[in-house]
């Protein structure tokens, strides 16, 4: 496996490298916005690792560029703009993961590992989980090619969930997708919409449910699954 980290700080850098190198990844590090672009124009990386504050421009134009030409590498946005709005405008420009400074490197490594792990089909602009795709661009849902109608909180809460199609994903992380949607939040609105969402699974026939993990959150599973 090949990283790109793209971090100004050259002390950051070599903090960072290190961990990731003993991890056994080849890694290239640089430190603009120039330097990752004419990097991913003559290397295919498994995953990019981004920092948004850059001497030559902001990370998020960077990654808009990337996907508006068709990169599909995962990428990991380090920065220490932690709020929810931040998040975000992170994700919403491309990004796969958010992850806030200051970090521990075991949580680094953490990240990299599941963003590694990703099925190659969940990588383009078309999620595919099942019998089911979702094209977030187009805002479209089907399965077996007829169209499913989701509201736009149960698509965001199907990417979330597809995205991370057979694992567990935590209730604050889908309270921050809804976020999005930028209204308040009832105490019990996200059971609300994954029983929505459930529901219009079932009907469609996509042959996916949503799991329920008593405590911690939800996942996508198949229906032939145990």
């Amino acid at each position: 496996m090949r990283l790109l980290l793209v971090e100004d700080s050259l002390r950051l850098q070599e903090l960072l490298a290190d961990p990731l190198r003993r991890a056994g990844y080849g890694l290239d590090a640089v430190g603009t916005v120039a330097e990752l672009l004419s990097s991913v124009a003559v290397v295919q990386y498994d995953l990019i690792i981004v920092d948004l504050g850059l001497p030559d421009g902001d990370g998020l134009s960077a990654i808009r560029s990337l996907r508006s030409l068709g990169h599909a590498t995962p990428i990991l946005i380090i920065t220490a703009r932690g709020s929810v709005e931040d998040r975000v405008i992170g994700l919403d420009s491309g990004a796969d993961d958010y992850l806030i400074k200051p970090f521990n490197h075991a949580e680094l490594l953490a990240r990299v590992r599941a963003l590694l792990r990703r099925p190659s089909e969940l990588q383009g602009p078309v999620l595919k989980f099942g019998g089911v795709e979702l094209d977030e661009a187009r805002g479209e849902v089907s399965c077996s090619g007829k169209p499913i109608e989701l509201r736009l909180s149960e698509r965001r809460l199907l990417a979330v969930l597809m995205r991370r199609s057979g694992s567990v994903v935590a209730k604050s992380t889908i309270e921050d997708a809804l976020s999005e949607i930028g209204r308040e939040l009832s105490a019990n609105a996200v059971e609300v919409l994954v029983s929505r969402l459930r529901k219009a699974l079932s009907e469609g026939s996509t042959g996916v449910t949503i799991e329920t993990v008593r405590g911690i959150g939800y996942r996508l599973r198949l229906n032939e699954e145990p």
